[in-house]
């Protein structure tokens, strides 16, 4: 899901240190990739999905923390169980589409700053970053974006239970 209130504070750095930026992914923290392929997405389909994600409450999402993988520089939301919750809603559809192809065992919900650095650069960015948090996000969609092969395009948006007409 998109956290545009969280490009203020990243852009630079992502725009830096982040490859997807290049591709158009926004500032976002994602529910499950990687996830069915573009051809499946039938009104069938994303009716479930709506159906899947409009029992679910909006939120306030606080960005505060930073956390690490291996060359890669994240944000930590919290509540992160509100985050785990959807991915989890969504895999119990899909069971076929783990979250990250299975490879962890454990879902951690991020956003991403830098990928592929060494610790100095993520160092240096953290360390400027820190004094552009908290950011405080209201969570009340969640977008199915789609790689285009080039570009990543906005599909459909979905909206949680309390932000319906």
């Amino acid at each position: 899901m998109r956290v545009p209130e969280a490009e203020p504070a990243v852009r630079v750095w992502r725009d830096r240190l982040d490859p997807a930026v290049r591709s158009g992914m926004p500032a976002h923290v994602t529910v499950l990739f990687p996830f069915l392929p573009e051809s499946r997405f039938d009104c069938d389909t994303l009716a479930a999905i709506d159906a899947i994600l409009g029992r679910h409450k909006p939120f306030e999402a606080r960005f505060e923390r930073f956390g690490r993988f291996p060359g890669i520089l994240y944000l930590a939301p919290e509540p992160a169980t509100s985050f785990r919750a959807l991915t989890e809603a969504i895999v119990d559809s899909w069971p076929e589409t783990p979250p990250f192809g299975g490879e962890f065992a454990e879902i951690v919900p991020h956003l991403t700053i830098a990928q592929g650095q060494d610790d100095t650069v993520l160092d240096k960015a953290e360390a400027d970053l820190r004094v552009r948090l908290p950011v405080v996000s209201r969570v009340a969609s969640v977008d199915l974006l789609v790689h285009d092969g080039s570009r990543w395009q906005q599909r459909a948006s979905f909206a949680l239970w309390g932000s319906r007409p």
